[in-house]
């Protein structure tokens, strides 16, 4: 699909406000209410729009710990890496998981109530047979956090 300038401030306003009604949405944009609609349900079934979220404050639902992981394999085999992310997909604490270039094959992002169970998740890392080790930093802070990509603004056809 060939997005132009209407699909992405589309997008654009969808990424601040996903409750936003046909309507509102179609002011935004400058277009009618029935041609706004399709074309959101264009991007839905396209796959561009994958899903409407509600966004948590990580800790006021009690989860203020950030830590990222880098894990090395014991191993690059198919199967070793299949076997790691079976594992890592199981555990709800683990936010996001990407597999890496250089010295570690993934990096993590975890997030936990409290120290200690963050150490009890890292104990059930360390024993998957797949894993030769990891190394934990611990976020102090956060500085920048986005949920928006930075969509194109000029230039599109």
């Amino acid at each position: 699909m060939q997005l132009d300038r209407t699909d992405y401030a589309i997008l654009e306003h969808l990424q601040h406000d996903g409750r936003a009604t046909t309507v509102e949405l179609s002011e935004v944009v400058g277009l009618s209410a029935s041609p706004c609609h399709r074309r959101q349900k264009l991007l839905e079934e396209a796959g561009i729009i994958a899903r409407y979220v509600a966004l948590l404050d990580q800790e006021r639902v009690g989860l203020p710990v950030n830590v990222f992981l880098s894990v090395e394999l014991a191993s690059q085999t198919d199967e070793m890496m299949r076997a790691f992310e079976a594992a890592v997909a199981e555990r709800p604490e683990v936010m996001e998981c990407y597999e890496m270039t250089g010295t570690s094959d993934y990096l993590l992002r975890v997030v936990a109530p409290d120290l200690q169970s963050y150490e009890a998740f890292l104990r059930g890392i360390t024993r998957l047979p797949s894993v030769r080790g990891v190394r934990s930093a611990f976020a102090l802070k956060r500085v920048i956090y986005r949920t928006n990509l930075p969509l194109p603004r000029k230039g599109a056809r």
